[in-house]
């Protein structure tokens, strides 16, 4: 079994932190960032399996932004959760790049048969 990629740690991992950080966050305040957390969390722990490096990218950039925009106390995390996204997005290969078919991952495309079909080989004898 191959290890799992750099992408799909951050969304595991993050993704459990900010679910309950968001969580924990409703005990203290009523602030717009738990609820921030909780659904980038959920989403995080959601497509952790389907789409990981997408969510990444889109983490990464939501939460570098936050911190640049809102540079107070939870300027930090936020910076760090944005840019070990990135850094997981850029760290992760896409295994659909360069490929035809989605189905046979690095491997060649298929090549078309040449045969004619039975009604075209037929037509091409009568003439």
């Amino acid at each position: 079994m191959a290890p799992p990629s750099p992408a799909r740690l951050f969304a595991t991992l993050v993704g459990a932190i900010l679910f309950v950080a968001g969580i924990v966050g409703f005990f203290h305040d009523l602030s717009w960032f738990n609820y921030l957390y909780v659904a980038s969390g959920a989403i995080g722990l959601l497509v952790a399996g389907i789409a990981p490096r997408p969510y990444a990218l889109c983490a990464g950039a939501i939460y570098t932004a936050l911190a640049v925009v809102d540079f107070s106390s939870r300027g930090w995390p936020h910076l760090a959760v944005g840019l070990l996204g990135l850094a997981a997005f850029a760290a992760t290969h896409n295994q659909f790049r360069g490929s035809k078919s989605t189905n046979r991952v690095g491997k060649e495309p298929r090549k078309r048969s040449r045969r004619l079909k039975p009604r075209a080989q037929a037509a091409a004898k009568g003439s």
